[in-house]
């Protein structure tokens, strides 16, 4: 995130109820108005197993859920990369 100049704030959450743990990465470059909820947990063999990401750009209401990096990775760089072709 640092390399395309944006700023972040990463929380750890852990539910008191349930065996996921959450990790909250807030970003943007010039308000953290941009949410990646990364919910996990851990096999039986002690390997982090991602269960699902959401993807909150610019306060939407309704998240984009993904259950892989890879698809999350693709769909950013679509989104961003649209917006730099208009900018220029």
């Amino acid at each position: 995130m640092r390399d395309n100049d944006l700023m972040y704030k990463k929380e750890y959450i852990r539910p008191m109820m349930t065996p996921q743990h959450v990790y909250v990465f807030r970003f943007g470059k010039h308000r953290l108005n941009n949410r990646v909820i990364i919910r996990y947990s851990h096999t039986w063999t002690g390997r982090l197993k991602i269960n699902e990401i959401d993807v909150r750009l610019h306060h939407q209401h309704h998240p984009r859920i993904f259950k892989t990096e890879a698809d999350l990775i693709e769909y950013l760089k679509s989104h961003f990369g649209n917006k730099g072709d208009k900018e220029n």
